[in-house]
């Protein structure tokens, strides 16, 4: 039996992972959330301060995010989540092994850019160094694949298709 994709689309702040996020989960059919909503109010206020969070604060969010995952192992679900290092996505397979990463990628200029366009946000520009600075590529014994995001928000999810097949639905009366 195939389940329904369980994906994390991660990335630095500005790359579209909510915006590719929503679109991934509609084009597949399941639920989706944007982690930034799990982040707890000491995270977003540090953030908006214009202080990077460190591991200790990351912690507790990466369990509530591993928690929806394996929540919706069964039945799929799409997270839109930074997961810069290797140990935060080794934190989310702790509680979803069949996840898979999205990794938006593009270069600084082009976040940068991004990133402008996006008023409002708690994570201000200051923070996209440090971003970069601690983005760990996807290793290769990571369930994981790589699209630039300097592509429209259609033709990203079309590459995601593309390169994974067609979407696994649930027929009714299958089990779970």
């Amino acid at each position: 039996m195939t389940h329904p994709p369980l994906l994390v689309v991660m990335g630095v702040s500005g790359s579209g992972k909510s915006t590719v996020g929503a679109a991934l989960a509609q084009r597949l059919g399941v639920p989706y959330a944007d982690a930034d909503d799990l982040h707890p109010q000491a995270n977003i206020e540090k953030m908006a301060a214009g202080e990077a969070l460190d591991d200790g604060d990351r912690y507790p969010w990466l369990e509530t995010i591993g928690a929806w995952l394996a929540d919706r192992d069964g039945s799929g679900g799409v997270i839109s989540c930074s997961a810069l290092k290797v140990a935060y996505r080794d934190q989310l397979r702790r509680h979803a092994p069949r996840v898979r990463f999205v990794h938006l990628s593009g270069s600084r200029e082009v976040i940068a850019r991004r990133q402008a366009s996006r008023p409002g946000h708690f994570m201000p520009a200051s923070l996209l160094d440090s971003q970069f600075a601690t983005l760990e590529q996807l290793g290769p014994t990571e369930d994981g694949l790589v699209i630039d995001v300097e592509q429209s928000v259609d033709d990203i999810v079309q590459e995601y298709v593309d390169l994974t097949g067609p979407p696994v639905r649930p027929h009714p009366g299958d089990p779970v």
